[in-house]
Order: structure tokens, then C-alpha cells, then sequence
């Protein structure tokens, strides 16, 4: 048994951060419904499917797609809203990741659909929220977390913020919210039979995830300054070092047990009084001495290569990671073990190599049942299954209302 099964999901975010959201519902057993415009998007690779045998490959690689069927719909057509509002009937769950007013005006939105199905559960992803001055603003992710303060933490000192690829706003901020929001309305609706609208902006997810520099802002006015707390590696006890083999390592010595162990493993046991304080969240404190053991340190590091290094302090119980390239991740024994890559068979591929899941649950884990369709590839299945006849089917292909 899958923790989701028997729940199924109309997937019309076409964009990445919608589609890492229904992977994960989908992990989980949900059955997944893709509803895509009947040609192919030249965003393909970033949500929508591709089309045509010969990008079978790039499909199947393409995990946030895998667990899903493919129905191309032409949403913008009479008979292709009529095909929708018959799925919708048997749906659990819609997302979509148009701007806000788009889905109304297609004639999808959640008003419209909660009419024909009071149980649906309704979730938008979209840059700035539903409501608001900016909600019409167009947007990726790089604006959303510089909107949010995320951007303006990111980084060395004295130099320009250092972007951190889509991973936060995108990722963190929508994709993730959007599963917590649907599952939470999907409690809900245990509880009162009835569906709802879950609004998830992707500015407010990112927002939300600098919480803690927020508490200190709103208690005492005091603002953080990039690269000046000890969580930015301001300070020698939590930062990045280079190792004799020109590769690097990460030392994370919050706790002052695990800084004073350091501190005598290097017979410096001087040092060990200068260690985390709860000030150094907000600010760098001005003392040579911390420049000093920072020297010290990143000379000392420098007389053994990274394995040694992270040999040696993993087993006298030091925070200690390596700094992989992602060529390096998929080979490492943890990665491995929790079985965060996995080889999922293809019918005409073979073996296709695959991120893992996550969470591990124990009882109703998740499961790789199938690899990513192509565009339209479910679309005489899933018509079927709404009673359509092979010869309807053909003239709404035929009329350009499904693909």
C-alpha cells in the first residue's frame, strides 16, 4: 500500500516547481494527471513533457515527471474545458502555476470547479500570492528571495549577493508549501468532507524560511548583515576550509563540546574559550583573535587531503563534511545506503538512473512505478476512462482539442 493511493491530482502547473509537488504526491502513491496544452512547449525539460519517440530518453531522466500520466488538453477550447470539467468530477486535488486570473479566465478556476466538485482541493502556485500589489508581477526566483531578504544574506562580506541557484523560493517555497498545503486540506476535508483553495506564493515560502533572523529584527530592531553571523561562516568554528589536495571541507562546531574537541586535537586548547554565543547570530564581534584561530585553522587544513581530514574528525565525533561535486555525491556510501539514487527499469531503456525519495516512511513507503511520459502519451487511456468513444476521441484529436 502507497500513502497516497486512491487520490488523484490534475496537474496544470507546467512549471518546474509544480511538478517537483506532484512528483512528491506522486512518490506516494496519488495518481498524477498531467494536463498540458496539445503541442509541445519549448520550456520542455523544466515541467512540461516532451513530445515525440525520439525524446523518450529526455523524458525518462526527467524525474519530476516520473509517476504521472500525460493527457494533452487545449484548455482554450469549449470541448477541451468540457473533457477537464469530467476529470475534474473524479479529482481530489488541482494545481495550477499561471499568473493570478488566468485559470479564471480559461474557465478552470477553483470557483468553477468546486460547483462541480465540492470536495477539490485547489492549490495555486504563483511568484507573489493570489491578492496584493504585486500578485500580477511577473517573476522567477532570484526576485522572489530578494523580495524576501533571502537574497541580501547570501554571500561573503563587502561583496554582491551570491545567488543561490532556484533552490529556495522555487523549491522550498513553493514546491514543499505546495505539499504541506494540499495535504493539510486534504486532512481537512477528512474532517468536514468539504475541499478549499490553498494559495502558496512562492515569495511568502521563502520569506517564511528566514524566520529566525526575523525574531531577533522584530525583538530588538537589530538587522543581520551578509556574511557578519556565524551561520554565514563569519566565524572559524563554522566555515569552509581547503584541504592539501586543493578540495574542501566544512566544520560545523556550534556546540561547544565539539569546538573545545577540535581545540585539542590541535593542542590548541587556548582557543576553545572563544567559541559560539548566541550574539553571533546577529553580528561578527570585533577581536583579532578570532582572525587568529581562522589562520590557524586554514594552515592547519591545509597539511592533509580532504579523506584524511574528514577520516580523522568524523572519529573523534567533529562536525566535519566534504564539499562534493555532484559527480562525487552519487558514489558516497550515505547517499548510497539511504538509497538516494536509485535505477529504475525502462521497457526500451533500460536502466534509468534516478534520484531517491523522500521522506522514508515505514510502513507506506514511496515508490518509482513509472518513468516519465511523453506529451499526450495517456490521452486515449485517460478519455476512456471518461467514457469518451474511440471515434470521439478521433475528431477531438482531429479538431485540435486534444493531443
Amino acid at each position: 500500500m502507497l500513502a497516497l493511493e486512491g487520490i488523484k491530482i490534475l496537474d496544470l502547473s507546467g512549471l518546474a516547481p509544480g511538478a517537483f509537488c506532484t512528483m512528491i504526491l506522486g512518490d506516494f502513491g496519488a495518481e498524477v494527471i498531467k494536463v498540458e496544452m496539445p503541442t509541445p512547449s519549448p520550456l520542455a525539460g523544466g515541467g512540461p513533457s516532451p513530445k515525440g519517440e525520439e525524446r523518450r530518453a529526455e523524458a525518462a531522466y526527467f524525474a519530476y515527471n516520473r509517476n504521472k500520466k500525460s493527457i494533452g488538453l487545449n484548455l482554450r477550447s469549449d470541448k477541451g474545458r468540457q473533457v477537464f470539467y469530467r476529470l475534474t468530477q473524479q479529482a481530489d486535488i488541482i494545481i495550477e502555476g499561471y499568473r493570478p486570473g488566468v485559470v479564471k479566465r480559461l474557465g478552470v478556476d477553483y470557483d468553477t470547479v468546486s460547483k462541480l466538485n465540492p470536495g477539490i482541493v485547489y492549490c495555486s502556485l504563483s511568484g507573489y500570492g493570489q491578492d496584493g500589489p504585486y500578485c500580477n508581477f511577473s517573476g522567477h526566483d532570484i526576485n522572489y528571495i530578494s523580495l524576501a531578504g533571502v537574497l541580501g544574506l547570501m554571500g561573503p562580506p563587502g561583496a554582491p549577493p551570491a545567488v543561490p541557484m532556484n533552490l529556495i523560493a522555487d523549491l522550498a517555497g513553493a514546491s514543499l508549501y505546495g505539499v504541506l498545503g494540499i495535504l493539510m486540506a486534504l486532512l481537512a476535508r477528512n474532517k468536514t468532507g468539504k475541499g478549499q483553495y490553498v494559495d502558496v506564493a512562492y515569495m511568502d515560502g521563502a520569506l517564511s524560511l528566514v524566520g529566525e533572523f526575523a525574531v531577533a529584527y522584530f525583538l530588538a530592531g537589530l538587522v543581520p548583515k551578509r556574511g557578519e553571523t556565524a551561520l554565514h561562516g563569519a566565524y572559524p568554528y563554522y566555515g569552509v576550509y581547503e584541504t592539501k589536495d586543493g578540495k574542501y571541507i566544512t566544520i560545523g562546531c556550534v556546540e561547544p563540546h565539539f569546538w573545545e574537541s577540535l581545540c585539542k586535537l590541535f593542542g590548541r586548547e587556548d582557543f576553545a574559550r572563544y567559541h559560539f554565543s548566541a550574539i553571533h547570530l546577529l553580528g561578527k564581534m570585533e577581536d583579532k583573535k578570532w582572525d587568529e584561530i581562522r589562520s590557524f585553522l586554514e594552515q592547519t587544513f591545509l597539511t592533509k587531503t580532504r579523506e584524511e581530514w574528514f577520516e580523522l574528525l568524523t572519529e573523534k565525533d567533529i562536525p566535519v563534511g566534504k564539499v562534493y561535486t555532484l559527480d562525487e555525491v552519487f558514489s558516497d556510501p550515505q547517499v548510497i545506503h539511504r538509497q538516494m539514487v536509485v535505477d529504475v527499469e525502462h521497457p526500451t531503456l533500460g536502466k534509468v538512473r534516478q534520484l531517491g525519495i523522500v521522506p522514508k516512511l515505514s510502513d507506506t513507503p514511496g515508490k518509482v512505478r513509472s518513468l516519465s511520459p511523453l506529451l499526450g502519451e495517456h490521452t486515449d487511456e485517460i478519455l476512456s476512462g471518461l467514457d469518451y468513444t474511440s471515434e470521439e476521441i478521433d475528431k477531438l484529436r482531429q479538431e485540435g482539442v486534444v493531443g
